[in-house]
């Protein structure tokens, strides 16, 4: 009975570190030029190991509407994620999105208006 006591208790206390650590993307930075047809976003995420705590996933919305997934392995750096995209659809007034997904727990979004 106290073995699974003190399991449980270093389980829950595991668990609590690693959140404690984990947080989403702090802010998102969108351009879209529309000359080049390009979205560029980067996604600032503070992070001290690009292997295990990073960007692991970036939905671009079009009007509302999902138009691509990104995924990465890794973080490019300990401070941001950046990602270029050519949207040649896109027209004034549209609205582009780009939401951030960090490996551990958390999410963004953030959207400009062409």
């Amino acid at each position: 009975m106290k073995k699974r006591v003190y399991l449980l208790l270093v389980g829950i206390i595991f668990i609590s570190y690693c959140l404690a650590f984990a947080h989403p993307p702090s802010d998102i930075k969108i351009t879209y030029d529309p000359e080049t047809a390009t979205l560029t976003a980067v996604i600032y995420h503070n992070v001290s190991n690009t292997k295990n705590h990073y960007i692991k996933k970036v939905d671009i919305g079009l009007n509302g509407k999902e138009i691509k997934e990104i995924k990465f392995t890794e973080q490019e750096n300990n401070s941001f994620q950046t990602l270029s995209l050519v949207i040649p659809d896109v027209r004034p007034g549209d609205r582009l999105s780009v939401e951030g997904y960090c490996s551990i727990s958390g999410k963004l979004e953030k959207e400009i208006k062409v």
